[in-house]
C-alpha cells in the first residue's frame, strides 16, 4: 500500500527514536540501572509523586532523575531538595521528550557522577496524554498516571499511553468523593485495552496507596536485577 508522505516521515522519526532507545537501554544495562519513564497529562501529579518516591526510597536506592519541562526548572529544583542527581531537559515546543534528549541527559549525568553507583533512573516526563508513550527514551518500563479530576473516559479517548503503560497509578483519590467519578470505572476502561497493566489508585495526599506504588518499584529492580545475573550466567 503506498504511504502518505507524513505516514513516511512518522515511520522514520520513530524508527530513528527506537534506535536511540535501544542505545540508551543499553547504558543502563551496563551500569546496572532500572530505568521508569513516568508520564502523564500536566497537573496528573508527577512530580509530587516523585517527591514522595525520592523521601520514601532514597535511603535504600540510588535514584537520580531525568526531569522533562517544555520550559523553566521549577520542577527539577523541587526534587533537587530531596539531595539526588536531577538533569533538567527543556524541550521548548516539543511535547515530549524523546531519546537523543534523554541521551544529552544521560552524558551529563555520566560526566557528573558514577553511574555504576545507581540503582534507579526516573524519567519525569513532559506533562502529554499523547506523544510521550510513542516515544521511547530507554526505559524498561512505562509509568502512566491518570487523576480522578480527568474523567472516566480519557482511556478510551487517549488509548496509546494507557495501552503502553506497564504500571498505571490513579492519583489524587482523595477527590474522588467530590467528583462525579468512579475509580473501579477508570481501571475497567483502563483494562479493555490492556488486562494485563498493573493498577494502583494513589493519593500523594493522604497516602494512599503509595507504599503499593513502592513496592512496584521495588519489584521491577528485583526481577531487572534477576534478568542481568542470569544474561551475565549465560555469556
Amino acid at each position: 500500500m503506498h504511504q502518505t508522505f507524513d505516514a513516511a516521515l512518522e515511520i522514520n522519526l520513530l524508527h530513528a527514536n527506537q534506535q536511540g532507545a535501544d542505545h540508551n537501554r543499553a547504558h543502563f544495562d551496563e551500569w546496572g540501572i532500572t530505568c521508569l519513564n513516568i508520564m502523564s497529562s500536566p497537573g496528573a501529579g508527577k512530580t509530587v509523586l516523585l517527591e514522595r518516591t525520592l523521601a520514601a526510597l532514597s535511603s535504600e536506592l540510588q535514584i537520580a532523575v531525568i526531569e522533562g519541562d517544555m520550559t523553566t526548572e521549577l520542577d527539577a529544583d523541587r526534587l533537587r531538595q530531596y539531595g539526588v542527581p536531577v538533569i533538567a531537559i527543556n524541550t521548548g515546543r516539543s511535547c515530549h521528550l524523546d531519546s537523543k534528549m534523554v541521551a544529552g541527559g544521560i552524558h551529563q549525568f555520566e560526566q557528573n557522577y558514577n553511574p555504576n553507583k545507581f540503582d534507579l533512573m526516573l524519567v519525569e516526563n513532559v506533562g502529554n496524554l499523547v506523544c510521550p508513550a510513542e516515544f521511547e527514551v530507554g526505559e524498561h518500563a512505562k509509568v502512566a498516571l491518570l487523576s480522578v479530576t480527568e474523567g472516566e473516559d480519557k482511556p478510551l479517548k487517549y488509548p496509546v499511553m494507557f495501552q503502553a503503560a506497564d504500571c498505571l497509578l490513579i492519583t489524587k483519590t482523595d477527590l474522588a468523593p467530590y467528583l462525579d467519578v468512579e475509580i473501579d470505572r477508570i481501571a475497567a476502561n483502563v483494562r479493555q485495552m490492556n488486562p494485563h497493566v498493573t493498577i494502583i489508585p494513589v493519593s500523594a495526599k493522604t497516602g494512599e496507596g503509595l507504599d503499593q506504588w513502592f513496592d512496584w518499584v521495588r519489584s521491577n529492580l528485583r526481577q531487572r536485577n534477576s534478568v542481568a545475573i542470569a544474561t551475565a550466567s549465560s555469556q
